[in-house]
């Protein structure tokens, strides 16, 4: 069984950045795959970034390319999400998943894919 637990979510103006951090309970075949993803009120839970854990490859959504860095501290057993260039339209509550997977199969961002969830950390980015 996997747990996983955020943290780092806040307020922060548009503009500014924020880390967010994923803490693992235990890495194996179950965290292969782990990404992050947001769900804003009213809306669907939306997948941002993804890693395979096993060599760090890296994909994203279009969304946050180019401002989202996923990346991973595997003696830590930590998730991290670096989020620059934050606008209002990435406010939403964001949480951190883990999967098994192979190498082939790391590129998917859609949330019934994913087995272990975290409770979330909220992020508040104002005009």
């Amino acid at each position: 069984q996997v747990q996983l637990v955020e943290s780092g979510g806040g307020s922060v103006q548009a503009g500014g950045s924020l880390r967010l951090s994923c803490t693992a309970s235990g890495y194996g075949y179950s965290t292969n795959c782990m990404a992050w993803f947001r769900q804003a009120p009213g809306k669907e839970r939306e997948g941002v970034a993804a890693i395979y854990t096993v060599h760090g490859f890296t994909y994203y959504a279009d969304s946050v390319k180019g401002r989202f860095t996923i990346s991973q501290d595997n003696a830590n057993n930590t998730l991290y999400l670096q989020m620059n260039g934050l606008t209002p339209e990435d406010t939403a509550m964001y949480y951190c998943a883990a999967r098994g997977c192979w190498k082939n199969d790391y590129r998917r961002l859609t949330s019934g894919q994913y087995t272990y969830w975290g409770q979330g950390t909220q992020v508040t980015v104002s005009s």
